[in-house]
């Protein structure tokens, strides 16, 4: 089965191509979408680059591949520069003679299979590459999609902190909490705006990470710097079934290669079987008797022997090599389906996670943070009341961020082992 670039694309672009409610970028640019990102890593990512100059030295191999053997000159001399009548070049013979080997056995039909065969093994490689590129890629940006959300979340802790301070100020001037409360309300407060700066730094980090997919040092994509992407981070992606997860695999490149390096193992068998029958060289020329001074043709012909016997050891290392193929591809076969199903389980368990906690615990986390809110404004509960709250719905808002980000990597990991979107997965 062959695999498209255009289906490794499409594996790929469907990963993420959503709406996201954002935080601010560090500058006004329009925001970045995960097609935008995959183009840019396709067209200038250093890695995939190195392939075209790969490619190029597989076809000039194809092409000396290709190539008969060379016609050979001589020129002989006989009876020189002796003794007695053989005394200087009186008695000398002169032959000037062309030489060619014929190939038999299909030997150079079995070097061009072998050739060609090494370019697919190669485009395979390219095919897995670009997929681990493009796998690259979502990752990085979830990474950033995520680093969003974390900002927008410090921003929100730091207005969280900004309110306590002034209904603490507000206590404490009507005598209802000591100083010391408002002072810890301060201290709250910086250090919310110290979690924020930590936050941008984040982000900035992760921005420039995902440029460097596309080999830009940094956080550009044409020209412009990158700002927000999108991305709905909370839209989760459906597990699928594992059973349809597992058909997919025989897409997969990696296992594709061992398809690939099949063909190209029997290709070499061949090659080697071929080496049994002998070649033949064929030679022809003229020779001159300086004695008599007549001119005669020359003929040659000339079969290396026991090529049979001394070519069993490479047709024993060939099939061998053959055989280690299937082997080796039975081990990644049985490690592909492993891993796949410690994905998938991983990722049902996360989606759960995430959508127990946005369905369930933040939003109550949430009416409970309002609730101390009000009771704090009202005299009714403490200031560590209140702190503790606002904890909790930062940490569990922290959470659901953490928990959506991952089970997005999880499904760019089962996409990436099964070259195919999941299914019910929509855009």
């Amino acid at each position: 089965m062959r695999l498209y670039p255009a289906r490794a694309l499409r594996a790929c672009s469907m990963l993420l191509l959503f709406t996201m409610f954002s935080a601010q970028a560090a500058e006004p640019t329009q925001a970045l979408t995960l097609r935008q990102a995959i183009d840019a890593a396709l067209a200038g990512n250093p890695e995939l680059q190195t392939f075209s100059f790969a490619f190029k030295a597989q076809d000039a191999r194809s092409q000396q591949a290709g190539l008969r053997p060379a016609p050979e000159v001589s020129l002989g001399a006989e009876n020189i520069f002796g003794s007695g009548e053989t005394k200087g070049t009186d008695a000398a013979e002169y032959t000037f003679a062309l030489s060619q080997v014929i190939e038999l056995g299909g030997k150079r039909d079995a070097r061009l299979g072998a050739a060609q065969a090494g370019r697919g093994s190669l485009d395979i490689e390219r095919q897995a590459r670009q997929l681990d590129v493009l796998a690259e890629v979502t990752r990085r940006f979830i990474a950033v999609a995520a680093g969003q959300e974390q900002l927008r979340l410090a921003r929100s802790a730091v207005e969280l902190a900004q309110k306590t301070v002034e209904g603490s100020e507000m206590r404490v001037k009507a005598a209802k909490s000591p100083h010391a409360e408002f002072d810890r309300a301060r201290i709250a407060l910086d250090r919310t705006r110290l979690d924020e700066r930590r936050a941008v730094a984040e982000l900035d980090s992760a921005r420039k990470q995902l440029s460097a997919t596309w080999g830009d040092s940094q956080p550009m994509i044409a020209g412009r710097v990158i700002g927000d992407v999108q991305a709905n981070l909370f839209t989760l992606p459906d597990p699928g079934e594992f059973s349809t997860l597992v058909a997919r695999l025989s897409s997969n490149p990696d296992l594709l290669r061992f398809a690939s390096e099949a063909r190209l193992r029997d290709a070499e068998l061949r090659l080697a079987v071929s080496q049994r029958r002998p070649d033949v060289t064929f030679g022809a020329g003229i020779r001159r008797l300086e004695a008599t001074k007549d001119e005669a043709f020359v003929a040659s012909l000339s079969v290396p022997l026991f090529s049979g016997r001394r070519a069993e050891s490479f047709v024993a290392e060939a099939k061998a090599n053959r055989e280690l193929v299937d082997a080796e591809r039975r081990v990644a076969q049985v490690k592909a389906e492993a891993t796949l199903y410690e994905l998938h389980r991983q990722l049902v368990r996360t989606v759960a996670e995430a959508e127990t906690l946005s369905r369930d615990i933040v939003p109550r986390t949430e009416e409970a943070l309002k609730e101390t809110e009000y009771a704090y404004q009202r005299g009714r509960y403490s200031y560590l009341e209140l702190v503790d709250a606002q904890r909790e719905f930062l940490a569990l808002q922290g959470t659901l961020i953490e928990t959506a980000a991952d089970a997005h990597v999880l499904r760019a990991e089962i996409e990436r082992l099964t070259n195919a979107p999941l299914i019910g997965t929509n855009p």
